[in-house]
């Protein structure tokens, strides 16, 4: 790779890495290319982007961002890695495993993910990242949270005030 070519996928990841505040850093190693290019249309149909790239370049695009924001990050990037880029924080938690399901493998492994700021390492944060609640998941039982209590209190206080009106 030309010194323009390395220079070239490092802009590409750090468009990425700006735009999303969601990515999983997976290591694909011993999948087939037809299981890697399954991962890719899954990832496609979901709106996940994957994108495969040698390690000390995603490393350089990183630090060139915010070295320290992705310092818990970088000890993962060993072996073959793929990201997968987000919207949706818990997407690629669920491809991941029901990639492995359907394959039976244990692959790809999850080596990290950034999601919104924190830092999860490790394979075994996998089954809680496919638990995570979406923001609109939060947003609505928050809202179911408010409803009933506030249909309440609005009751109470149109209720105080018609009394108050017919003191008046």
């Amino acid at each position: 790779m030309t010194k323009d070519q390395k220079n070239e996928v490092i802009e590409v990841l750090k468009e990425k890495f700006s735009q999303y505040n969601n990515f999983y850093i997976t290591d694909t190693e011993s999948l087939t290319v037809a299981q890697v290019s399954s991962l890719r249309r899954t990832c496609f149909d979901k709106q996940v982007e994957m994108k495969v790239a040698k390690n000390t370049l995603i490393r350089k695009a990183l630090e060139s961002i915010d070295a320290e924001k992705y310092a818990g990050v970088y000890e993962s990037l060993h072996n073959v890695t793929a990201l997968l880029f987000s919207e949706n924080p818990k997407e690629p938690a669920l491809i991941l495993s029901s990639f492995r399901k359907s394959s039976n493998g244990e692959k790809p492994q999850l080596k990290a993910a950034f999601i919104n700021g924190d830092i999860y390492t490790g394979d075994n944060n996998l089954k809680a990242l496919t638990q995570i609640k979406t923001k609109n998941e939060l947003i609505g039982e928050v809202i179911g949270l408010l409803q009933s209590p506030a249909k309440r209190v609005l009751a109470g206080l149109l209720h105080h005030h018609e009394k108050q009106a017919e003191q008046n």
